[in-house]
């Protein structure tokens, strides 16, 4: 993974499993930063099926 970048994934609240995984670049501000994955959260929900508001990201963080 590139360090410069942060990765998220992207979580069905109702089953538990990860759906998706994206990388956002870490010169993006906050509120781009949130604005963006708005975006992809409603993108993964119609590509899945399912509603908007059943999914929800997490950062993943390197430990």
């Amino acid at each position: 993974m590139n360090t410069a970048d942060k990765h998220f994934k992207f979580i069905n609240s109702k089953t538990g499993y990860v759906i998706f995984y994206s990388s956002l670049s870490t010169t993006l501000t906050p509120d781009e930063q949130k604005a963006e994955l708005d975006k992809i959260k409603a993108q993964v929900a119609i590509k899945n099926g399912i509603y908007q508001e059943t999914v929800y990201w997490e950062e993943i963080k390197d430990e």
